[in-house]
């Protein structure tokens, strides 16, 4: 993973079109103010959404009110959502603007423990140990990024989400994605060898 993020990346492809489907298809219920479809949902993104909160900041307080607060607004607007974008795509640029809405407005200590799902869940004790250490430097070296930087280096490497749609997301030209993600991997290249060659 490590060795993934400083390398130079290239948009990734886009997500299957099956499951963009059935997010339209739950989208459509939602509307209709389908419970069980909401709820459906819900489970779909929320660890989805749990990641990418938690690696643009590592305080679980603003990531668990983040969250709630993103599908709170999808039940809410769901009639808003006009098609011309991804649910997936939707979700996330609520999910983003609530997250940055939540970080100027709290003033709460770091605890950089956001980053997971790094390794293998059944990992033994000797893999678990070295995904404990991975995780620690990752989280880390990303506390070293704004806000804007971290959001576009996560749905890039974590989400897989080409540039355009990550412009989307967070409401910025494609250029603007491509500089902060160049100048994002360039201080996250610069944090992780500075840890890696200290932990050596």
């Amino acid at each position: 993973m490590l060795r993934k993020l400083l390398a130079p990346t290239q948009a990734p492809p886009s997500p299957r079109r099956s499951a963009d489907a059935h997010d339209q298809s739950l989208m459509a219920s939602i509307v209709a103010r389908d419970l069980r479809a909401f709820e459906a949902l819900y489970r779909i993104y929320h660890p989805r959404l749990a990641r990418f909160l938690g690696l643009v900041t590592p305080r679980p307080t603003i990531i668990e009110e983040a969250l709630n607060d993103t599908m709170l607004v999808v039940w809410r607007r769901a009639a808003t959502y006009s098609g011309e974008c991804k649910v997936s795509t939707w979700i996330f640029a609520i999910a983003y603007r609530t997250v940055l809405k939540a970080l100027r407005t709290q003033d709460e200590p770091v605890d950089a423990t956001g980053v997971d799902e790094l390794a293998c869940e059944d990992a033994g004790p000797e893999q678990a140990a070295i995904r404990q250490q991975t995780q620690a430097t990752l989280a880390s070296a990303l506390d070293t990024l704004s806000a804007e930087q971290r959001a576009v280096v996560v749905l890039t490497y974590f989400h897989d989400l080409a540039y355009a749609e990550i412009a989307r997301i967070v409401d910025c030209p494609v250029d603007t994605v491509k500089t902060r993600m160049f100048h994002g991997r360039r201080r996250l290249r610069a944090a992780l060898h500075g840890r890696l060659e200290a932990s050596s």
